[in-house]
């Protein structure tokens, strides 16, 4: 067995397209709804709008390593079909990116999961990739 190495590449990472929301809440208590454009066993790929950039990344600019920005993060996954489970993770935002006038990438990276949490997540991945025609 290859040993773990201790900072995962997450770029090495499959990440799957999905199409669900996400509520992000900071450490001071206010919430937002992003849409989730994909999601991997580590983290998600959020699309916001400015003004929600603007809440959740202090000066809109990137984070720098040692300065994320800590979130949690509320979504849904199926755990069979018609059967959403809700998943609760702390994380940060570890990566922005402007794609469009008013439309930005956050990459929120997986610290923590409440309760089966990152079961759930790594067996929707799971089960998205294998389905998908990659």
């Amino acid at each position: 067995m290859k040993p773990v190495a201790a900072k995962p590449n997450l770029r090495n990472q499959q990440r799957v397209d999905v199409a669900t929301e996400a509520r992000i809440e900071k450490t001071d208590g206010s919430c937002l709804t992003c849409k989730v454009s994909n999601i991997s066993r580590t983290g998600l790929m959020v699309l916001c709008d400015q003004d929600s950039v603007r809440k959740l990344v202090p000066g809109q600019k990137t984070p720098a390593p040692g300065n994320w920005i800590s979130v949690t993060t509320t979504f849904s996954v199926p755990v069979v079909a018609n059967q959403p489970v809700s998943v609760i993770a702390g994380g940060n935002i570890v990566h922005m990116r402007r794609i469009a006038r008013d439309q930005f990438q956050l990459g929120i990276q997986f610290a923590e999961f409440e309760g089966n949490g990152f079961e759930y997540v790594n067996n929707y991945v799971s089960k998205l990739l294998s389905t998908s025609s990659h």
